[in-house]
This record gives C-alpha cells, structure tokens and sequence, in this order.
C-alpha cells in the first residue's frame, strides 16, 4: 500500500467537515458531562461533530438536548444534527412526521446546529422503506421535508439503501449518503481464494462512482462492521469484510477525492453492537458486552485524526513521532467458541493477519513478528520517513 501523497489539490477554499456517528440509543445513563466528555475528545482528534442518531424511545429526546447544551458548554465549534432511525421511528402515517417536527423544533435555531448551504443539515439511517402516507419513496421524503421546513429550510442528506443509480431521480434529496459505500460488499466466500483476498484499490468499485460534488457525503469505516446477535434477539449475525487496512484505505480514497466531498461522516462514535465504533466504550451496551469488553478502538480514533487534518486542510500533517498502529482478532478466523449463535455470515472473508500502518519520523526498520522477534515468521521492514503500511501473519502461539 503506497503513501499518500503530501499536497492535494486545491478545493476552492470551501469548508470540510468531518462528523462521527453517534447511537443516541446507548446513552440512557449520560449526564451532561459524559456528553462533554465526549465532544472534547471528539474535537481533539479532528472530527467536527456528532451525527445524533436517534429513535422512537421518549427519553432520547432529553439526551440529544443535553448534547446540544453540552456542545454549548464546550466553548468549542462542534457542530451537531439530528439522523433520523428509520428502523425505529413509526413513518407509515402522515401523522408519523410529527415526531421528526418535534425533534427539529428543539434544535433548529441552537447555535451548535450544523448549517450548511444556509439551511438545517438533517440526515437518516434507512427510510427506503417509508411512506408516510404517500404513494413512493420520492413523494414520502418531500412530503416530510415540507412538515420539517415548516420550522427551518432543511438540507436533507438521508441514507437509503437503495441502488445509488436512484439518487439524481430523488429530487426530495439535497445530498446522499451511501452507508455502506466504504465496505467491499461485493466480495463473497463463493468468489475464488485470489479475488477474496487482499482487494486492489478497486475493492470498493461498485460504489466508486458515487462522487458527485459536494452533494456526496461518503462514509469512513474503522474495520469489519460485525454483529453476533442470534434470533432470539436482534438476528442480526455477520461480518463485513474490514481487512486491508480498511480504515486508512478508505480515509486515503476519500483525501484523494476531497474536492468532490463535504462531508465525511465516521461510523461510528459508539455503535457496539455492530463493532464498528472509534470512541471510549461508556453508557448502555445493546448486549454486546462479549465483543466490546476488553476489546477499545481508541487507536483507531488517534489515527483516524491524521487523515481527518489531511481531509480537511489539503495536506498530509508532518509527523513528528514515530507510531505504530496494528490491529487482528484474537483468534483464528477457523476457531470455534462454545457458543449457541453460529459463526457470522461471511467469516470466512476475513483473514489471520495482523494490520499494521506505521508513522516514521525518519526512515527506519521495524521487524514484524505474530510470537517474537527470534521466531521464524519474524520480518524486517524498511521504512521511509511518513506513513507505510505493512501487514504479517497472525500466527497462534506453540502449546
């Protein structure tokens, strides 16, 4: 995997933002000060605000308040918007859009509501699939959107998942979304051993071709997006393939497309139950414990600082220190846990590698090494001055 490259080309001078994805949901014990918490952390690894994903539970209205007062209280220019659940949220009735006019009445005209082109920035997870009364998806969202502009302008960024082919005929849209834009969803275990290991930079083509200007909002993904949910639950069990040094892969992309982009939205802040969250493990888990507990990604929220600078200024930051950044599961992809929810769907995409991105001050040589520098799978590596990535494999230890 190449370095990046230092300078970038000129985007005109207009503002980048880059937001992280937050679960109202598993925040029913914060105060005002864990929400502070948050944003000061939030803010000193570059991210520019919080992506307020919200349901149909009462008490998370009181919550996305005390984000908005605690965003105040930081003296800080982190900016927030609401991102309406669509698999929480009732949205079958026209009466349905009430409860999103409530939500925007409360946060409109607070002063750490993110504006962008002039008017109220609101987003949504899903809603492909509601109608709010009306005959179809275009109809359904401009419908909601004449119910929310009764209080503000609205610029709505929803995220439909839905064939990116559909996005210039949904006139209801100021902008799109591609939640899952950033994984290689096209990749399969019935694709040969060649094609579904290490990807070339095309891993992500079949949604390659969604920039279009300012108006796309592409997502960067920490890793595998995983959940082991059975069904006497939320049935939700797979693993999107994360390999590859994903997470820096996707960031690089997106640096490199910047002048057609402005927003990037992290997923996420605090989504644990499909593993994919950057900020400290706090508040009320959906019953994942046995795949969070033990296991923080603050790392990836210090690395994902470095490209967050890039994305926004049009440069690569110098580095100044040496780091190390690797991540691998703790087990062999084969293992098997005496467990009664079966291995996720498509675990036999990822692979037993340890993904290593290293930062250089000056040139240097690491060795690699899954059991120990004298081992036989140790590796030396030479490193120029910057960013190179590397990877070695995940070897289990002699019994």
């Amino acid at each position: 995997m190449p370095a990046p490259p230092g300078v970038l080309e000129d985007t005109g001078g207009e503002k980048k933002y880059v937001v992280a994805h937050f679960m109202v949901g598993n925040t029913y014990p914060y105060t005002v000060n864990d929400w502070l918490d948050d944003v000061r952390l939030a803010h000193s690894h570059g991210i520019d605000g919080f992506a307020l994903n919200v349901g149909r539970e009462e008490w998370q209205k009181a919550r996305v308040s005390d984000c908005y007062e605690a965003s105040m209280q930081s003296g800080l220019s982190f900016k927030l918007f609401l991102s309406f659940d669509m698999t929480s949220l009732p949205s079958d009735t026209e009466a349905d859009a009430a409860q999103l006019y409530d939500y925007l009445v409360t946060c409109a005209a607070h002063p750490n509501q993110l504006i962008y082109d002039g008017k109220v920035f609101v987003s949504t997870f899903a809603g492909e699939h509601s109608r709010f009364g009306q005959p179809d998806l275009n109809s359904s969202w401009a419908y909601v959107k004449s119910v929310l502009e009764q209080v503000a302008p609205v610029h709505l960024v929803p995220s439909f998942f839905i064939d990116p082919a559909r996005y210039p005929e949904m006139s209801s849209m100021d902008g799109y979304f591609h939640w899952n834009g950033g994984w290689p969803l096209h990749l399969s275990p019935d694709l040969p051993a060649a094609k579904s290991g290490v990807p070339s930079s095309t891993a992500t083509a079949p949604t390659s071709n969604i920039w279009a200007g300012e108006h796309s909002w592409p997502p960067s993904h920490p890793g595998s997006s995983q959940s082991h949910y059975g069904r006497d639950s939320w049935n939700k069990n797979w693993i999107y393939r994360g390999d590859d040094w994903l997470f820096a892969r996707r960031w690089e992309q997106l640096v490199a497309h910047r002048a057609q982009i402005g927003i990037v939205q992290i997923l996420s802040w605090n989504d644990y139950g499909e593993s994919h969250y950057v900020g400290p493990v706090k508040g009320a888990q959906p019953a994942s414990h046995a795949w969070v507990d033990g296991f923080p990604h603050d790392a990836w929220l210090q690395l994902g600082a470095y490209y967050a600078r890039a994305f926004k200024d049009g440069a690569y930051p110098p580095i100044a220190h040496d780091r190390i950044y690797m991540w691998a599961r703790p087990h062999p992809k084969h293992a098997r846990a005496p467990d009664t929810v079966a291995r996720p769907r498509n675990w036999e995409l990822t692979d037993d590698v340890f993904w290593v991105v290293v930062f250089a001050a000056a040139a240097a040589t690491i060795v690699l090494s899954s059991s120990g520098p004298e081992d036989e799978d140790a590796r030396a590596v030479e490193v120029p001055a910057g960013s190179r990535s590397c990877r070695i494999p995940c070897v289990p230890a002699a019994a």
